[in-house]
């Protein structure tokens, strides 16, 4: 065969080639690139979604933060304000509890004093007595002179 012949048979069986290849070959390959630059496009899309919502998540887990620390500032403050007003309480109560016995220990004071007084006025009364009787020498009845006694002792 001539060199003509061979590259025209050789140009039809390219032609058939490129035909064959562009019908059968090319098209489920085209499929396949475009369902995978899809895929991509999609798995793309899906992670901005989700940077996104991890974003979100964030602010959100900020924002909470911040709440709770804020709760947590007032909570301590509330209990700071009362252990203070349980304190001045307690300090009231015992500043109270102290007065009274305070005024219980001077009403017993007073009571010992009125009844030291008693005794004494007793028993000036009966040095009185005895004093008189020395003086005079002779024995006073103090069961005849019992009013001049009792006179004697509020006199004293």
């Amino acid at each position: 065969m001539s060199i003509n012949a061979t590259l025209f048979v050789q140009a039809i069986v390219f032609a058939i080639l490129v035909w064959f290849t562009m019908k059968f070959v090319w098209p489920p390959i085209a499929v396949a690139l475009d369902e995978r630059a899809e895929k991509i496009a999609h798995g793309l899309k899906a992670a901005e979604h989700a940077r996104i919502e991890l974003s979100n998540a964030h602010k959100h887990v900020e924002v909470e933060l911040a709440k709770t620390r804020n709760e947590a500032a007032n909570r301590i403050a509330d209990a700071e304000h009362r252990a203070s007003v349980i304190l001045d309480e307690a300090r009231a109560r015992a500043t109270e509890e102290a007065n009274k016995i305070i005024a219980a220990a001077k009403a017993e004071a007073e009571q010992a004093m009125l009844k030291g007084r008693e005794a004494l006025r007793d028993q000036v009364a009966v040095l009185a007595v005895k004093g008189a009787e020395q003086i005079l020498r002779k024995e006073v009845n103090a069961s005849v002179h019992a009013d001049l006694l009792s006179r004697l002792k509020t006199e004293l």
